[in-house]
């Protein structure tokens, strides 16, 4: 990138150098956090329905799955980069991640029915308690979203995206019997250790992100992207956080 920010994926951004959004001037009703409150609330409920028809849908249609994975990407994509908030397309993002999202969870609570009966509802407490510590460390002020949090933070990042993407190749050719480096022993672990502590922090940022946006006066309608991002890093934690929970339950 030619410019030192980090892209987030909720179309804001974050400068590594003094930790704080760059914006421009606005106009009109100004966001507020209930407002932020209430579109996460919908957006979740909203993926709740989507995970629903997946979990059913998916034992008798499996192309489902990878469907509506790749269209939540798109439409992730899309509403990141979009410059203009689009409450319609972030409502058909939660759609299409909740169908995804119940479809992986029935995969894996098949897969470990027998060993682990209950590693999908072990993932979606894991997911809620890290939301709450996190928020809670925020507000303390133990975590600080500063210049040095946003540096490492995004070196951290790219480190991860790169390996990821090396890991996909990589399952391409059999490695971890098709989970890539997610496979193999305790590399896959550390990876999904690894891989939970960055989503978990990306939600500081989200909440550094809301509360600057609100203090700046931003739109009402950003409180969309707001929530949108808030529901990107919660699927991301939850993601990395199923997948943990899988591969300590095979190393038993």
């Amino acid at each position: 990138m030619s410019n030192p920010v980090l892209v987030r994926a909720t179309g804001e951004t974050l400068n590594p150098e003094t930790g704080t959004a760059n914006s421009a001037p606005i106009d009109g009703a100004r966001m507020t956090m209930d407002d932020v409150i209430v579109k996460t609330g919908l957006m979740f409920v909203t993926l709740m329905v989507g995970a629903y028809a997946g979990w059913n849908l998916v034992t008798t249609s499996p192309s489902v799955l990878w469907i509506s994975m790749i269209v939540a990407f798109g439409l992730s994509m899309v509403n990141s980069f979009k410059k203009s908030v689009s409450p319609p397309l972030m409502v058909a993002y939660a759609v299409a991640e909740g169908v995804f999202i119940g479809g992986i969870s029935r995969y894996y609570s098949e897969a470990y029915k027998e060993t682990a009966p209950n590693l999908v509802s072990q993932a979606v407490i894991g997911t809620f308690v890290a939301f709450a510590v996190m928020l809670w460390l925020y507000r303390s002020r133990i975590i600080k979203v500063n210049g040095k949090f946003m540096k490492v933070f995004m070196v951290a990042m790219v480190s991860y995206l790169v390996i990821a993407l090396a890991s996909f190749v990589a399952s391409m050719f059999g490695v971890g019997n098709g989970w890539g480096f997610y496979g193999v022993s305790g590399i896959g672990l550390l990876l999904c250790v690894a891989g939970v502590g960055l989503a978990a922090f990306s939600l500081v940022v989200d909440f550094e992100l809301i509360t600057q946006a609100v203090n700046a006066g931003a739109p009402e309608k950003e409180s969309w992207r707001m929530a949108f991002g808030l529901m990107v890093s919660l699927v991301w934690l939850y993601l990395e956080l199923l997948r943990l929970l899988a591969i300590l339950q095979g190393r038993d």
